[in-house]
């Protein structure tokens, strides 16, 4: 007798779906989900590395097709969180196989207990990257990537207050990504994504105070004038200590011996006098 996940719609088209429910579901919410829930898993250690995942027992668990897990494991291949071989099953790979640099394994990262070693790892090279990218951009940038980047860094600063971390958060992503673009450099343009991801998750996992305090923003818009004016060594300075900062606020918000980015009631209310830098 057939199971209830060979039952399901094996042509990856996007048909709907029957649940247990017998409600209509298409496969491509299910191939999500199943992302979803088994990307974290993996990031999390909750598969270890060595870990052999088998297909059928992956439809069965999660109630989708067959055909919905071969989709959800080739990104997860994609992602090089796993290896798929015929006659052995899907196996977790160790993380220095990983794609680290995958705004969605980050994410995933970041949202596990992973999180306070990923934003440490994640600052670490925002600290090595962006001082460059911004005397760089100060050097090769165009006027209108010059605008852009101040008209971001103008949004910071007209969204720093009142708890207004979801409209600041877009600018702050808009600036640090049109900084890397006019470095012109290909290489640390692609860091945008990743930039992204990490400035993402420190807002959606609380590892942000609840206002930015008026130093960072500042110095954003320091580093704006300073690309607009063509000076390089100030546009560097000024980023510097943005990263610098960031590194030193984790070490407010997510101590080092913390786990999975929890905070003190101390620290909780540390975060309500907003001192956040980005």
């Amino acid at each position: 007798m057939a199971s209830q996940a060979d039952s399901r719609d094996e042509t990856g088209t996007g048909a709907v779906t029957a649940g247990p429910s017998g409600a209509g579901r298409t496969s491509a919410g299910l191939h999500a989900r199943l992302l979803a829930a088994l990307g974290p898993a993996i990031t999390a250690g909750e598969h270890p590395p060595g870990t052999v995942l088998r297909t059928d027992e992956l439809a069965e668990r999660y109630e989708v097709s067959r055909t919905v897990v071969r989709e959800a494991v080739r990104v997860l291949e994609s992602m090089r969180l796993v290896e798929s071989r015929r006659r052995v099953g899907v196996t977790v790979l160790p993380l220095d196989e990983w794609n680290v640099y995958d705004p969605q394994v980050i994410t995933w990262r970041l949202a596990g207990s992973d999180r306070p070693r990923q934003l440490r790892s994640l600052t670490t090279l925002r600290s090595g990257v962006e001082p460059v990218a911004a005397r760089l951009a100060a050097e090769h940038a165009t006027p209108e990537q010059a605008a852009a980047v101040t008209e971001h860094a103008l949004g910071m600063v007209a969204t720093s207050r009142g708890g207004r971390l979801e409209e600041y958060l877009v600018h702050d992503i808009a600036f640090h990504r049109a900084v890397l673009c006019a470095s012109g450099n290909e290489m640390f343009a692609r860091l945008g994504e990743v930039v992204a991801a990490v400035l993402t998750g420190r807002t959606h996992h609380d590892v942000m105070f609840s206002d930015p305090r008026q130093k960072a923003v500042t110095l954003h818009v320091q580093v704006a004038e300073a690309i607009r004016e063509r000076d390089g060594e100030r546009a560097e300075a000024a980023m510097r200590t943005i990263t610098v900062d960031a590194m030193a606020e984790l070490d407010v918000l997510v101590p080092q011996n913390g786990e999975g980015g929890e905070r003190s009631d101390a620290r909780a209310g540390e975060k309500r006098q907003g001192v956040s830098s980005t």
